[in-house]
């Protein structure tokens, strides 16, 4: 027999796997609509048991592993459609839903917060979304939270991740302690300057001062100056104001040019970043969940099963339903030995009922689940 013919073969095989898998589905529905008739709970984690040690029976050991992951993704498209069906009356994801119906807009002036001072990127992000903010500064991250929860903001304006540097884990750790919703995102270019109080050769300089992202972003510089000594400050616009009010000539910061103009610093050098490719992403926090006509882009956290397989499971429910997933970070639990909690960004409405059925699997299966907000990422 040629490889033609046993492509046939299998061609003709698919096709009777399809025909019973619409069988099989239309079955479902029948399972669906008579648990909703008689409000009987979508998971059944013992049938599920039952299902896969036949299907592994039936395999004979060589293929028993491998029947287990394909009857495991089988009962996960099942389910999927039962959810869908059997969206409770009450859940808050509908009501989430009900209030995405009335588009948002973000408003040119409101009462928003950053961390710093004047000049730092996050002040700069929040210019760029809001042309006449009332901005306001704090020291911390956890501040500007604290803010927002007691209303003296509207909105928030925070680093998530850079690009090269990689995630801001304080704020993703504030975000699961607040119930807080993102409103907006934007990718903000960075550019790095190397600035100090009078224009001097680099060699003249002793110490560097900035956040710690900006010196990560920086590296190159100190592996090619490394009489340079990098001082991490709380903020890159803090760092270049301190370096302004100093007595020390010798001092400097790194920060953006718009900082160096704000605290009359000199521009040493531009650019002095590793990656021109270097972007931050801020979200827009805000107390109530709102959410823009654009918005096109979902954010979750949740906590998974401490066992094989979870992760994998989680992820082919957005690809049987072709949601692209545009972000996947973990972030450890503390107290918990080697258990994390997952951060996951896609593209998608909680306008589309596949969607909300995802969502509400993921609440009604998981430890723990939250929404996060649907948005859009804006790059200005």
């Amino acid at each position: 027999m040629d490889l033609t013919q046993l492509r046939q073969q299998i061609d003709e095989v698919d096709g009777q796997i399809v025909e019973l898998f619409k069988t099989r589905m239309a079955l479902v529905d029948g399972v669906a609509r008579y648990k909703r008739e008689h409000s009987i709970p979508v998971l059944h984690a013992g049938r599920e048991e039952e299902v896969l040690d036949r299907a592994a029976k039936l395999a004979g050991p060589e293929l028993a592993g491998a029947s287990r992951v394909l009857f495991t993704t089988l009962m996960d498209v099942s389910k999927g459609s039962q959810y869908s069906q059997n969206l409770p009356p009450d859940s808050k994801l509908l009501s989430y839903r009900d209030r995405a119906k009335e588009p948002f807009v973000l408003p040119s002036a409101a009462r928003v917060g950053c961390q710093g001072v004047m000049g730092a990127y996050s002040s700069i992000a929040a210019r760029r979304m809001f042309p006449q903010p009332d901005l306001r500064f704090y020291r911390h991250f956890a501040d500007v939270f604290d803010a927002v929860d007691q209303g003296e903001i509207d909105f928030g304006v925070l680093p998530i991740e850079n690009s090269s540097a990689g995630s801001v884990g304080e704020v993703y750790d504030l975000m699961k302690a607040h119930d807080f919703s993102i409103a907006a995102a934007l990718k903000l270019r960075i550019d790095h300057c190397l600035v100090a109080k009078d224009s001097m050769d680099i060699g003249k300089i002793t110490k560097v001062y900035s956040h710690e992202q900006g010196i990560n972003q920086c590296r190159r510089l100190f592996d090619e100056h490394p009489h340079l000594e990098p001082e991490v400050f709380s903020n890159t616009a803090a760092a270049a104001e301190f370096v302004s009010k100093s007595t020390d000539g010798t001092l400097a910061a790194i920060s953006s040019k718009e900082t160096a103009e704000l605290y009359g610093l000199k521009i040493l050098k531009e650019n002095v970043q590793d990656n021109d490719f270097n972007f931050t992403r801020f979200i827009i926090i805000t107390k109530d969940f709102v959410r823009t006509a654009d918005a096109d882009k979902i954010s979750l956290s949740l906590v998974l099963p401490h066992r094989a397989g979870s992760l994998y499971h989680v992820i082919t429910r957005f690809a049987v339903l072709g949601l692209n997933l545009t972000k996947l970070e973990s972030r450890p639990i503390p107290g918990r030995d080697f258990e994390f909690r997952f951060y996951f960004d896609f593209e998608g409405s909680i306008l589309d009922d596949k969607v909300l059925s995802l969502l509400h699997q993921l609440d009604q299966q998981l430890e723990y689940f939250s929404f996060l907000g649907n948005f859009h990422e804006h790059c200005r």
